[in-house]
């Protein structure tokens, strides 16, 4: 490997240390000089010793970095943030996906896992590390709510297992206070002026006021039970406080930090969102499905917009016109007019949107999918689908700096806050190609040409600070790079992932009104987005490349519906699933037996076509289905009684006829 690089991006002391501390028989390998990608290849070449985990880590060490390893994946270094790309080993003809667990246990950060080793000779093992500005926050327990100053110096986190609030410096990414709070801090807004932060804190009933200047709580009022939505008018006077199980909103004055009114609103109240004009308050009821809709002039209800699927909370463009509410049992955001406070459309998401945050110049819409670990990114030009960026496990709230430029995210069941640099938007997509993406920089007018790894992308419309094209096919990730008279920067990179299979589902049916546990197998299906039956989302519980787990709700039309599977790689829609109706018995003839048994008995009643068990007071009967109204049962041996209890259990659950009657039979 020849010594003459150029090491800008990547900062020479780093790849220096590997010159002058080489780890035989790993190979440091500067593969991207040339692009300017700053990527680094840790090398294994150990035909008798695969799995050498201590020695590739010190590879990776000497280069400089620290990391974790997980479910989910990323690396930290020591000088500057960075993310493993690629980790694959090769033996033979099969293909591993692991990582060095003993080498990158406990740090609190994670990489992503590619399939593609195609590149990759037999009995080799590279880490792949690109370096970049996101990163992966450690902070409390639980985080949910973040929110940032004004000037995005700072982010709050609210930590609800931890009772306490995580300070972070912007600038270095790290927490620099902790603020001890009541139990169950949840959701968090802050004042205009930044001087205050307003905590929920659900599990005590109150809101905190914390002063920005001391990181200290200065008040804590109490408001309604179960306090977790937060939202602040643009004059800083009041605060709404949703309270979900009182089903009520406070309203806080902020000089007095007295509670003046409390309304009444739809079940389940989550997220509450003040419009820029300070005129209305928006309250996402989950347990209700509506949206109420506050005057602050009166702070009373005008307005209930039904039509909702578990709305979480509304999202409010900068210019007041359209709200965007997550619906946290339908995968989906709904696009409502506040105007006439009519629904104007719909968009599908990831697995279990939570909340919601809007870019600073109204062009984006920012949806943290808590079921499938990635933020959605909806263009709000067309209302449509502009890419997922995947986090960490359990994406929950969700706040964009005031440049527009990062995503700070939490992850409730990691602990931690996800940086997301939203200079691709997507970063990820098919190996087929053909994905659009904005590019986000400076500098970019009159770009001559946009580049994804080699490969040239089409470029759609480009100024000073975006650029969007259509990219190329491609595999593994890549660098994204654009050229312009000024020169040819990194821009960051992109994954590409190759396309789903879905082969089979396990079981093949189930009830329609209850819930039910299914695998669906087939190939690349890790880090799938989203899940379905038909037109009804499924919770993706576990994914690996090759199943995904899923739990199947209830459902209002029973049928046979397609099983579909999305990833970054694409849809595939796989076999099918039957949702089978709810049985019901509606008479019983005779409606008495002999205690010795044998007799006949007719059941009449619905949906009884794939009836799988008859049982007389648990104990179980022969039966013959005769049409999907109707089954013939005789009757077991019981001992005499009344109130008998038959039950018939079908594919679609079971039900039970209560009055049924065993007599003994006559005698002298």
């Amino acid at each position: 490997m020849s010594s003459t690089h150029s090491h800008s991006a990547c900062g020479s002391d780093a790849y220096d240390r590997v010159l002058a501390n080489p780890v035989d028989p790993l190979v440091p390998d500067d593969t991207t000089t040339a692009s300017g990608a700053c990527m680094y290849t840790c090398r294994q070449k150990h035909p008798n010793q695969l799995t050498d985990h201590h020695t590739l880590g010190a590879c990776v060490e000497s280069l400089g970095y620290q990391g974790k390893s997980e479910s989910t994946h990323r690396l930290r270094p020591k000088d500057e943030l960075v993310s493993i790309v690629r980790f694959t080993r090769r033996c033979g003809s099969r293909l591993h996906e692991t990582w060095a667990a003993s080498r990158f246990a406990n740090k609190g950060y994670a990489m992503s896992v590619l399939t593609d080793a195609r590149s990759i000779p037999q009995s080799e093992t590279r880490f792949l590390l690109t370096a970049s500005s996101a990163a992966v926050i450690p902070v409390g327990g639980n985080p949910l709510g973040v929110v940032l100053t004004p000037g995005g110096t700072r982010a709050y986190v609210a930590n609800r297992s931890s009772n306490a609030v995580s300070v972070i410096d912007t600038a270095t990414n790290t927490v620099t206070a902790t603020i001890p709070t009541g139990a169950g801090p949840t959701l968090l807004a802050i004042a205009p002026d930044g001087a205050h932060v307003y905590v929920s804190v659900a599990d005590a009933a109150l809101l905190s006021v914390i002063d920005t200047a001391t990181n200290t709580v200065t008040a804590s009022v109490a408001v309604g039970a179960g306090a977790t939505g937060v939202s602040v008018t643009p004059d800083g006077a009041r605060v709404y406080v949703a309270n979900q199980n009182a089903s009520t909103v406070s309203v806080f004055n902020t000089a007095t930090n007295t509670v003046i009114a409390t309304i009444a609103v739809g079940n389940g109240p989550t997220g509450v969102t003040v419009t820029p004009d300070g005129a209305h308050v928006y309250v996402g009821n989950l347990a209700s499905n509506t949206i109420s809709v506050i005057d602050t002039a009166t702070n009373t209800v005008t307005t209930t917009i039904i039509g909702l699927n578990g709305p979480a909370v509304v999202g409010i463009t900068p210019d007041g016109a359209h709200g965007y509410v997550s619906n946290n049992s339908s995968n989906t955001v709904t696009v409502v007019d506040l105007g006439t406070n009519t629904i104007t459309g719909s968009i599908v998401v990831g697995d279990q949107p939570r909340f919601v945050t809007i870019s600073q110049n109204g062009a984006h819409v920012y949806v943290a999918n808590y079921g499938s670990n990635t933020v959605s990114v909806i263009d709000t030009a067309t209302n449509t689908l502009a890419g997922n960026l995947r986090v960490g496990a359990g994406p929950t709230g969700v706040a964009v700096t005031p440049d527009d430029s990062r995503l700070y995210v939490t992850n409730t069941d990691a602990g931690t806050l996800s940086v997301i640099p939203l200079t691709l938007i997507p970063n990820e997509g098919s190996t087929a190609g053909g994905t659009i993406v904005t590019i986000n920089g400076h500098n970019l007018a009159n770009a001559t040409a946009v580049h994804f790894g080699t490969a040239s992308a089409t470029i759609l419309t480009n100024t000073a600070t975006s650029i969007t094209v259509v990219n190329p096919a491609g595999s593994g990730a890549v660098p994204v790079t654009v050229t312009t008279p000024g020169g040819t920067g990194f821009l960051g990179a992109f994954i590409y992932f190759p396309a789903p299979q879905v082969n089979d589902v396990t079981p093949t049916e189930g009830p329609s009104d209850s819930g039910n546990t299914a695998v669906i197998t087939g190939f690349n299906l890790a880090g799938a987005i989203s899940a379905s039956f038909g037109p009804n989302p499924v919770t993706i519980q576990s994914a690996t490349d090759t199943q995904l787990t899923v739990t199947v709700g209830p459902v209002q039309n029973p049928g046979t519906v397609p099983v579909t599977v999305t990833t970054p790689g694409g849809t595939a829609v796989g076999p099918d699933y039957t949702y089978w109706p709810q049985p019901t018995i509606t008479n019983v003839t005779p409606n008495t037996a002999s205690t010795s048994g044998g007799t006949p008995v007719t059941l009449t009643g619905t949906d009884l076509a794939t009836t799988q068990q008859v049982t007389f007071e648990n104990v179980s009967a022969d039966f013959s289905v005769i049409s999907d109204t109707q089954i013939t049962a005789v009757a077991p041996q019981q001992s005499p009684g009344q109130n008998i209890t038959i039950s018939v259990t079908t594919a679609g659950g079971s039900t039970s006829w209560n009055s049924f009657t065993y007599q003994d039979n006559p005698s002298i």
